[in-house]
């Protein structure tokens, strides 16, 4: 079997010179580019099933290069970046980034990060509509909710908020991108909307409202429907 193609687009020396190993012992096939432009060339000729992009690239920026990804690609995108800006984060999520890890890092977060969104992304192509996370149990096509094979009523709001998060199961949602699925344009700026239905949401699938398991926030940049 093929292992997956990791596409490394970094500046740093040092940097590369601890991804490349850490990934290669694991079993990854490793690119690496140093600059915006060597990596889009890179990203088009190979099709790599994941890439590491940082920010800081000495020849443009890297959400630009972000953005011309996701113009014709659709595989994940992980941000490597020494920007720990909210605004930074909530930026290159919103620009199609599946998840955002801010430098200095550990080799198992980031192993960990590789395996979710590639696990993410093979799932996505499936057909099946069921989506099974510990005791919760969402139908997308029935439109059902179950915990332990309870039916859970949600209404409208509730149902289409927490579909939302599913169809991004593990990775991070910005609550600009959970309220335009819920609410259209109309939402832009409510995040209060979003305080008010997760509470309730929780307060109807989480064991312990309190300390969630299934609806996690990432504070000041949204939610992630946890799959751990």
């Amino acid at each position: 079997m093929t292992q997956p193609l990791i596409l490394i687009i970094e500046d740093e020396a040092p940097l590369r010179r601890f991804l490349v190993p850490t990934l290669s012992t694991q079993g990854y096939q490793v690119d690496v580019a140093s600059t915006g432009a060597e990596g889009i060339l890179l990203a088009r000729s190979y099709n790599p099933d994941i890439i590491l992009l940082d920010l800081g690239l000495p020849d443009r920026d890297g959400l630009e290069v972000l953005r011309e990804l996701r113009d014709w690609s659709r595989k994940p995108i992980l941000i490597i970046s020494a920007r720990n800006q909210e605004t930074d984060k909530v930026r290159a999520l919103d620009l199609g980034a599946d998840d955002y890890l801010t430098k200095p890092f550990g080799a198992a977060e980031l192993l960990a990060r590789i395996r979710v969104a590639l696990r993410h992304a093979a799932g996505s192509g499936r057909e099946t509509p069921l989506l099974r996370v510990g005791s919760l149990c969402l139908d997308l096509e029935k439109r059902e909710v179950a915990m332990d094979a309870v039916p859970v009523k949600l209404t409208p709001l509730e149902y289409r908020l927490l579909e939302a998060l599913a169809r991004r199961a593990g990775k991070v949602v910005t609550h600009a991108q959970l309220l335009n699925d819920v609410w259209g344009p109309t939402g832009e700026g409510q995040t209060h909307y979003l305080r008010i239905y997760m509470g309730t949401l929780r307060r109807k699938i989480e064991p312990d409202p309190t300390r969630p398991r299934y609806l996690l926030t990432e504070p000041s940049i949204g939610y992630r429907l946890n799959v751990d």
